[in-house]
């Protein structure tokens, strides 16, 4: 289907009452589920893209590459080794929401504008399944690419937003510490990377400072809040990979995205690091709705598209 735009005013005073409403702490989690997913029905996905439901380190997933237009022929499906490289994405929810359908949209144009094979996972939420079940899920996933589909650890991008994007970073210290691998980059979206950080504000035009309180304590469950899975903000970042952090000056995340992206370079990463103005928390799920959203899905998606595939210096001749 066909991108339409909406003016920025006009989606932040949709979307405003939409997420007061299904964000909210005193609402059942299984009724914020469905909520989501059916809202998500509007973030309609780019023409030409092919979902291939599968198995990932045993849980769903689903992979969806784009088509490619080749010239003098009809429109067909890259196969698989014609993708650049593989990005696997674990998405956002604060550890209790989200799903392959809300994020399915996304998922899709980061596939077109990468050119790479992307691997969204459906990993175990809270409270049915506390820390560190979804890390568990994330880091057999990897493996699995690896070990399984074939690709090499640097063939392989990381990428996820605010609860996603925390959990993105865990995984890659997780496997540099126990697999002595590394991911070819890392791309997060408003990450969550410090869970016992109380919000200094009550909301932004998403979030709201008691679901995300309620969302932390349910991913803690009767875990211990100073673990680095948990809080990966507090563990090891020498070694990590280039890393792409995106976020919106008006994030109730927007500090601690800030304090993340000074650690990192202290740490001596790669970083590239993108403050919008006028969007909102994780925006890029609107990106089919808003030109300004899909622009930063554009930057992220040709930051590990490059990470996969350098440029030469032949390339700039």
């Amino acid at each position: 289907m066909r991108d339409f735009t909406i003016p920025l005013p006009i989606a932040r005073a949709v979307l405003d009452p939409v997420f007061r409403v299904v964000l909210n702490s005193r609402l059942p989690v299984a009724v914020q589920r469905t909520l989501l997913d059916a809202v998500s029905l509007l973030q309609l996905m780019p023409d030409g893209s092919v979902v291939q439901h599968l198995q990932l380190g045993g849980r769903p997933a689903e992979r969806i590459i784009a088509e490619a237009a080749i010239p003098g022929s009809r429109t067909r499906a890259v196969p698989p080794e014609r993708a650049a490289g593989a990005i696997l994405y674990l998405h956002g929810g604060g550890y209790v929401v989200g799903s392959l359908t809300t994020h399915r949209s996304l998922v899709a144009r980061l596939a077109r504008e990468s050119s790479c094979a992307v691997y969204s996972l459906d990993y175990r939420l809270a409270p049915e399944h506390p820390f560190p079940a979804g890390l568990d899920d994330a880091e057999a996933a990897f493996l699995d690419l690896v070990d399984n589909v074939g690709y090499r650890p640097d063939q392989i991008c990381i990428a996820g937003d605010s609860a996603g994007g925390g959990l993105s970073l865990a995984l890659a210290q997780r496997l540099i510490e126990r697999h002595q691998i590394t991911p070819a980059a890392l791309g997060l979206i408003a990450p969550w990377v410090d869970p016992r950080l109380v919000p200094d504000r009550d909301r932004d035009l998403v979030i709201n400072r008691p679901w995300s309180l309620a969302c932390a304590a349910m991913y803690l469950g009767d875990g211990d809040a100073n673990e680095p899975g948990y809080a990966p903000l507090t563990g090891k970042l020498i070694g990590l990979p280039p890393t792409y952090v995106q976020v919106d000056v008006s994030e109730l995340l927007h500090d601690q995205c800030t304090t993340l992206v000074t650690a990192l370079r202290g740490a001596g990463v790669h970083v590239r690091f993108t403050e919008t103005r006028g969007l909102w928390h994780v925006a890029q799920l609107q990106a089919a709705l808003v030109t300004e959203a899909a622009l930063a899905l554009s930057e992220l998606a040709e930051f590990l598209r490059e990470a996969i595939q350098p440029v030469s210096i032949d390339d700039l001749r």
